[in-house]
């Protein structure tokens, strides 16, 4: 892990960001999978990259009734990031730092028809609202960070990363067939062909619980696997 990415994490986690639910998603969070795969995870195409993406679900942030101390924008001031502003100033939901370039996002699950900013009280910003977002940060796991002594954090379960990056990479604006869809497609293929060898059903029941949530997420799904034909065939080999 890079030392802009760690220090970040580090001043994150110190004031008690992934303790009250926040998830670390994203290429980031997939590094970190090699502690619980005991695997170490290929590097085309999987680099850290700037951003940093933190997710979280708005109902928790409200009824913990906690929050980060100090506050994240605090602790961003103080590392030099700037606000990017919104249309909104008061939806602000990223921050960079101009020095490294390094952009912070957060995201949060929306249940409704349209996707907008929300607040998450807990960590004391705002959020852009995500469809399948949920389905991603359900029961999350620790893992460790290496920078300093260590950092801990909350990353998605590998299993439902691999099926949701099956969903979003049909879903990118850039279109499903961009330089980011394609890393989409092999990081889920990476997990999905591991997984087979160990876990395959925990592989197996993430993808049925998917395609269990409606049309859209079962034909987004399979338009995935059609440009990865041979992927559809170890998904089914999971299920016995």
């Amino acid at each position: 892990m890079n030392r802009e990415t760690g220090s970040l994490l580090f001043n994150m986690s110190k004031v008690g960001t992934f303790r009250l639910g926040g998830t670390l998603i994203g290429t980031n969070a997939f590094r970190l999978m090699e502690g619980e795969l005991g695997l170490t995870l290929p590097r085309d195409g999987a680099e850290n990259t700037g951003d940093i993406d933190i997710a979280q679900f708005e109902r928790l942030s409200l009824v913990l009734e906690d929050e980060v101390q100090p506050s994240l924008a605090e602790t961003f001031t103080a590392l030099k990031f700037d606000p990017v502003e919104a249309l909104d100033t008061n939806s602000v939901w990223r921050w960079r730092q101009a020095k490294s370039g390094t952009l912070v996002e957060f995201l949060t699950p929306s249940f409704e028809e349209n996707e907008g900013i929300k607040a998450l009280p807990a960590l004391g910003v705002k959020a852009r609202a995500l469809h399948h977002l949920n389905y991603l940060i359900a029961d999350p796991i620790p893992a460790a960070a290496l920078y300093r002594e260590g950092v801990l954090v909350q990353i998605p379960r590998p299993e439902r990363f691999a099926i949701h990056k099956l969903i979003v990479t049909e879903l990118r604006r850039d279109g499903a067939t961009s330089d980011k869809s394609y890393k989409d497609r092999q990081q889920a293929k990476w997990l999905i062909e591991n997984m087979a060898e160990d876990r395959p059903m925990d592989v197996w029941e993430a993808y049925q619980d998917a395609r269990s949530r409606g049309p859209k997420w079962r034909d987004r799904i399979a338009r995935s696997l059609d440009r990865i034909p041979s992927l559809q065939q170890v998904l089914e080999d999971c299920g016995g």
